[in-house]
């Protein structure tokens, strides 16, 4: 079985290695974290991955831009990209008791 390749894109450095140890340890992915988004096209280009998770806010370059940069590419413009965002409100965390 072939292993399917995920490009993690954000800037949080220890919620990428958190999330690319999870899944490099079910043996079933090949992981690929790029913790800057202006380089994010580079490595999309390099790696060739089946799955991209893009973080929402970056500095220098927000999520949707890096999307709208992957979309204009031709050879990725079909690739799944989901959304992460650790953005919480004040109220959700008065809700929870401030544990998120």
């Amino acid at each position: 079985m072939d292993r399917k390749k995920i490009l993690i894109v954000d800037d949080e450095k220890g919620f990428t290695n958190m999330l690319s140890l999870n899944l490099e340890s079910t043996g079933d992915y090949d992981v690929c974290v790029e913790n800057e988004a202006t380089h994010a096209m580079e490595s999309v280009c390099q790696f060739g991955p089946d799955l991209i998770l893009l973080d929402v806010v970056m500095p220098n370059l927000e999520g949707p831009d890096v999307a709208t940069q992957i979309r204009n590419n031709e050879d990725f413009s079909d690739v799944p990209i989901v959304f992460l965002t650790a953005t919480v409100t004040k109220e959700e965390v008065e809700q929870s008791n401030g544990r998120i």
